[in-house]
């Protein structure tokens, strides 16, 4: 079996976006800064690693170099000049009484195009404020949608363990979390409990859930009718993390068991009607 080709993974700066190139022949360290080739043109990008587990059909992009004096000076540059057009686009925003949530601007490096990302509940026609924004900042506009999750993953934060945002720092692309993930996981499905700051939920759902439905698989389904102590019991709750198990009885007395134990009980009725997996 051949070995399993390595990438280099890279964020870009200003959007937190991931980014795979091949391994270049020059050495590169982890919070390395290069300049790499986009669609809209050079942008800056920080080195992240090496994965051995991107897929076969990511899209590689190429390292131009390392970043020197000159690309950080631009760049020091132009956030000075987002932070001056971000007053002056609220402004705008304002004027044509439009309903939308700016998150933040981005001058690419080579003084070609800027970017407005904002967020809103609705589609949202800007013409009139890109024609606005074209007179006065003299270059190519680009107004972009974008959702909550993307949001969170460009201003960044704390989650509610105290540790940057997944989307932020180790997410490699926003995949969809359902709410079947936290079911699967018999976690509580209080919103406030399994949301994050975006207000959707959690990106952590998504790590263990296929471990945990592995796992399950081994095991009678929740709503089973089992023979305890030569009763029939039946299985309301199966845990993972602590590897118990609940069972109620027909005397409805609930007992905890280990799921070592539960795999040695006999099954009466795999899964009681109407009950959920």
């Amino acid at each position: 079996m051949s070995e399993k080709k390595g990438m280099v993974v890279a964020r870009l700066l200003y959007n937190n976006a991931t980014c795979f190139f091949e391994i270049p022949e020059q050495e590169l360290n982890r919070g390395s800064l290069v300049v790499i080739e986009t669609e809209n043109g050079p942008e800056i990008a920080s080195v992240s690693g090496i994965s051995y587990s991107a897929g076969e059909d990511v899209k590689l992009q190429k390292i131009l170099r390392n970043c020197d004096d000159q690309d950080l000076e631009k760049m020091k540059r132009n956030e000075q000049r987002e932070e001056e057009a971000f007053g002056i686009t609220i402004e705008k925003i304002k004027k044509h009484n439009l309903d939308m949530k700016l998150v933040n601007i981005h001058f690419f490096l080579d003084d070609n195009k800027i970017i407005f990302n904002f967020t809103a509940d609705e589609r949202v026609d800007f013409r009139e404020l890109v024609k606005d924004l074209a007179s006065i900042f003299k270059k190519r506009i680009e107004l972009r949608q974008i959702g909550a999750r993307d949001e969170a993953k460009i201003i960044k934060g704390f989650g509610i363990c105290g540790r940057d945002f997944c989307c932020n720092t180790i997410k490699n692309e926003l995949k969809p979390v359902t709410i079947k993930m936290a079911k699967d996981q018999n976690l509580t499905l209080n919103s406030s409990k399994i949301s994050g700051a975006c207000g959707r939920l959690l990106c952590c759902l998504a790590y263990e859930h296929e471990a945990y439905c592995e796992i399950k698989k081994r095991f009678p389904h929740e709503g089973s009718v089992l023979e305890y102590e030569g009763k029939r019991a039946l299985l309301t709750e199966v845990n993972i993390l602590r590897m118990l198990c609940t069972l109620k009885t027909e005397d409805d007395i609930y007992v905890q068991i280990s799921l070592d134990e539960l795999s040695r009980l006999p099954v009466k009725k795999k899964k009681v009607s109407g009950r959920k997996e």
